[in-house]
């Protein structure tokens, strides 16, 4: 069952979702904001500001996820303007950034991570990705510009949402099979086998 604002409250409460915004932000500072925050059946989380990666060209290598090379991400820098602070996703390109939002994934539950459709509708697609019964630790997030133009992607405000579902309970859960994605860091992380 998909859970509501009451049990995502709760879940924040018990340390689950930090920093924890209780209600739908939609200005920062007087300006207009991409939304963020608790709404009906989900949280709107936020990219960090600390680090985005894109996605490079290097002549004779192919991106391998079983050896992968770091080499192929290129930091890009945080702009700002009178809009707020964003990076930078170049035109038919690929990039990763990292959530605002720490997260601890209860045993029972499972999270989903759907891009918002602000984005969606100038062309960036952020990677459906799921966050399993027992994870914890700051989310990596993927986002593809399918468009012919360069593209913002705010830091600071609502990129993706994520929506909890509860089942009964699983024989094995991320953190009981130490799962390779546990505790990451609020920093890219990197294809891992």
């Amino acid at each position: 069952m998909i859970k509501n604002d009451t049990w995502i409250r709760e879940l924040a409460d018990r340390g689950g979702i930090a920093p924890f915004v209780s209600q739908q932000v939609r200005r920062v500072d007087d300006r207009p904001a991409i939304s963020y925050g608790l709404s009906s059946f989900g949280y709107d989380i936020r990219l960090s500001p600390k680090e985005f990666r894109i996605f490079r060209h290097i002549p004779g290598t192919v991106v391998d996820p079983k050896n992968f090379n770091p080499d192929n991400l290129e930091s890009t820098p945080l702009h700002e303007d009178e809009n707020g602070e964003f990076f930078i996703l170049p035109a038919h390109s690929y990039g990763l950034g990292v959530a605002l939002e720490r997260l601890e994934v209860p045993s029972t539950v499972t999270v989903l991570c759907l891009g918002k459709s602000t984005y969606a509708r100038t062309g960036v697609i952020a990677n459906l990705t799921p966050a399993e019964a027992g994870w914890r630790g700051y989310l990596t997030l993927e986002f593809s510009n399918s468009s012919s133009a360069d593209c913002r992607i705010y830091a600071g405000e609502g990129v993706v949402q994520l929506l909890f579902f509860e089942g009964d309970p699983c024989d094995v859960s991320y953190e009981d099979r130490r799962g390779k994605y546990q505790d990451q860091n609020e920093e890219v992380t990197i294809a891992r086998i």
